[in-house]
């Protein structure tokens, strides 16, 4: 089974390359927000209970993101392996990720991490804003201070899975498919 992450600051282009090695390795995307809505909308146990966290405007705590993430997998035994997009976000979600992939007698190929520098980010962002009409995207601060959260609790994962040997990063800027051909080369290195 070939499980992925990839992983990179707001704007590195993960949702793009995430459909398009979805397409070539023949995976599941495993996207947290998405999980999160269909649990909720299907009125599951775990959907009932981060309801209850969000209807307060908390965070859902990670065994609950884990439960869904299982959920997933369950329901998908006979895939090829997973993408994680936008999961794990911290290092108690990424020590909860690989013991349950442990559950599955699997666990984490290679983590792809996207290198694109703060400027750019915030040009790409603020282009997207101007397409898409998502606010968050319109406004340079706002672009700005997710790209610091991203910098305070989610890139400590490098780290966590450099010390593993996982961590690959991949200049992420170019053009999209001279980013893919990268990234396909970084997968097969580990998938062969």
């Amino acid at each position: 089974m070939l499980n992925l992450i990839i992983f990179g600051p707001p704007g590195a282009g993960k949702g793009t390359q995430s459909e398009k090695i979805i397409a070539q390795y023949q995976l599941e995307h495993i996207s947290t927000g998405d999980l999160l809505r269909a649990e909720r909308n299907a009125g599951t146990e775990l959907g009932n209970k981060a309801n209850e966290y969000i209807s307060k405007g908390e965070l859902v705590p990670d065994a609950v993101v884990i439960g869904m993430v299982r959920n997933f997998m369950l329901s998908k035994s006979s895939a090829h392996g997973f993408i994680f997009d936008g999961f794990p976000r911290t290092i108690p979600q990424a020590e909860a990720l690989d013991s349950m992939l442990l559950e599955f007698n699997t666990s984490i190929a290679t983590v792809l991490g996207l290198e694109v520098a703060e400027d750019e980010l915030v040009k790409r962002l603020v282009l997207r804003g101007q397409t898409s009409g998502r606010v968050d995207d319109q406004d340079e601060n706002t672009i700005r201070n997710r790209f610091r959260e991203y910098q305070n609790k989610t890139l400590p994962l490098q780290d966590f899975y450099s010390r593993q040997g996982k961590y690959q990063s991949i200049q992420g800027i170019g053009e999209i498919e001279e980013i893919f051909t990268n990234l396909c080369a970084c997968i097969d290195k580990v998938n062969s």
